[in-house]
């Protein structure tokens, strides 16, 4: 997906020139084709595996009762964390995703601005960021739990 994201630039890029090259065109848009071939192959293997694994099949569909996961991001959440074989709490999950928020502090008269830490597993955090952006734009309860969080810290 990475990959289609880049070539789907180059595209746009090669498009906005002021005199684009059809043969370039024509490259570019061959390679999506094959990306797009790519990522179905991909998905129907991991529907395959899933099927020979009725217990990681079953953790997929608990995942995906969370509001905003699909089934791809269960399964890296799954992947990345090795089926949560050594997570205990949530807290080590975050700091394993590398959410945890750290604050920059100097002695005591510099102080920076909280944020997350970004130490942790980089594609388990980006696995989880656009689900969290869906899930805070239409879930209520979290909309509300980030609307109470903004107010309080700015």
């Amino acid at each position: 997906m990475d990959q289609r994201s880049m070539v789907k630039n180059q595209l746009h890029l090669e498009k906005t020139e002021a005199t684009p090259n059809e043969r370039s065109l024509k490259r570019i848009a061959e390679r999506i084709k094959f990306l797009n071939g790519q990522e179905k192959e991909i998905k129907m293997d991991i529907a395959v595996l899933l099927k020979d694994h009725p217990d990681i099949m079953e953790r997929i569909k608990n995942i995906c009762t969370i509001p905003g996961v699909g089934e791809l991001t269960a399964v890296i959440v799954l992947a990345e964390t090795n089926g949560f074989e050594l997570i205990r709490n949530k807290k080590q999950l975050t700091g394993y995703a590398g959410l945890d928020v750290r604050e920059k502090q100097s002695g005591t008269s510099v102080k920076g601005k909280p944020r997350i830490s970004r130490k942790g597993n980089r594609h388990l955090r980006k696995s989880l960021h656009l689900p969290s952006l869906s899930s805070v734009k239409y879930n209520e309860s979290h909309k509300n739990l980030c609307e109470n969080r903004c107010q309080k810290r700015g």
